[in-house]
């Protein structure tokens, strides 16, 4: 009866047997609950189609990477020492592949062996090799490869528009970063400050430094890096960074004003003598000591002058101040921004505020030596 039923419900329904008078319900079958038969933490994926490439997108980056010289530059620079050390250009070549395709730590290079990944590429090594490659770096030969990073930009300006819009105005971007790591044994990894979700929280890691340089029509570009114990404070090398970074703009053809403006961690004179000696503007956030809040107060209410926002997001307010003391003060301006308070009614505006707003934080800019008054527009940090 089981077997007639179901090669009946397999038959078109027809009027010889009625079936197309009635209602058609098929059987129901118990299906098998199919189960993973390994935890998911022994299960992984393996892209091993012989075939088909896993990333295609790295043929026209490493191909640009190499019209700009970035085989040549390693070659010129960077020499690790000991047997693990050889081949330098083309191991360090293939640890940029992998990062650019993701990869964040040396088993992660192993999707560049993946498929049919050889035959676009040669030279590909295993991720042991790469990772003993590494091992074999001193701290100067990291020297030596951020001299070949800073480098490569100027290069990649020529073969792509990698900064429109620099002969006019570009910024610089000074900031660090803190990042966590997790082996127990990993050099310079100390507890930093960070921020994650809007607290401020102390991560087992390592400090980087980074300058990014950016123009109002391009994404911002690494200029300059600098990588730090994780203890390390914010405007530890921020100095010779920020030259870095001015020069590798200058060579990226960054021939207009640039500005870097910086958090109140680069507050130093050392750091503002450096953005000025390399003929830039500087826009530096700075606590508001005892001399800033006096010469805050000491504006006239007649003085103030009102400014639009439009689209103007509220938040902490913040004031301009002079420059950092134990060094000759360069000529700054002092405009500080007399915004209203968060708490205030929502139907005042700036111009109608009866009182100076509390400050936690003040904001210095100014030109380099000789030059006039910035016309230019300037980022202002929120």
């Amino acid at each position: 009866m089981v077997v007639r039923a179901r090669e009946r419900e397999r038959c078109p329904l027809n009027w010889d047997d009625d079936s197309s008078l009635r209602s058609h319900r098929p059987c129901r079958e118990d299906t098998s609950q199919v189960r993973l038969s390994h935890t998911p933490s022994r299960t992984s994926a393996v892209f091993d189609d012989p075939n088909l490439v896993s990333h295609g997108g790295l043929v026209p980056v490493m191909a640009l990477a190499e019209r700009a010289g970035l085989h040549d530059l390693l070659a010129e620079h960077v020499r690790p020492g000991g047997e693990c050390g050889v081949n330098a250009p083309l191991k360090a070549g293939c640890l940029v592949a992998g990062m650019a395709a993701g990869a964040d730590s040396i088993e992660d290079m192993g999707l560049l062996r993946h498929g049919a990944m050889d035959v676009l590429f040669g030279g590909v090594r295993a991720p042991s090799t790469l990772g003993s490659h590494l091992r074999s770096y001193t701290w100067g030969n990291v020297l030596q490869l951020e001299k070949a990073g800073r480098e490569l930009p100027g290069r990649l300006s020529r073969q792509a528009p990698l900064l429109p819009g620099a002969d006019v105005l570009a910024f610089i971007d000074i900031d660090s970063t803190q990042k966590r790591v997790y082996g127990h044994q990993k050099e310079g990894a100390r507890f930093g400050h960070t921020k994650i979700q809007g607290k401020s929280v102390l991560v087992r890691g390592l400090n980087a430094l980074i300058g990014a340089v950016s123009t109002p029509l391009a994404a911002p570009v690494a200029a300059a890096t600098r990588l730090r114990a994780g203890n390390a404070a914010s405007a530890r090398g921020a100095a010779s960074l920020a030259a870095q970074a001015i020069g590798t703009a200058r060579a990226c053809g960054c021939t207009g004003t640039i500005v870097v403006p910086m958090d109140s961690a680069c507050y130093a004179a050392t750091v503002i003598a450096a953005v000025r000696r390399s003929g830039a503007r500087f826009s530096v956030t700075a606590p508001v000591t005892a001399s800033v809040r006096a010469a805050i107060d000491a504006i006239a209410e007649d003085a103030w002058t009102a400014i639009e926002y439009p689209q103007a997001v509220w938040t902490i307010c913040s004031a301009a101040g002079s420059p950092t003391p134990r060094s000759p003060r360069p000529a700054t301006r002092l405009s500080p921004p007399r915004t209203r308070n968060c708490r205030s009614p929502p139907g005042l505006s700036s111009a109608g505020c009866a009182t100076r707003p509390r400050t936690h934080r003040a904001r210095a800019s100014c030109s380099p030596p000789g030059a006039t008054t910035p016309s230019s527009p300037i980022r202002r940090s929120s």
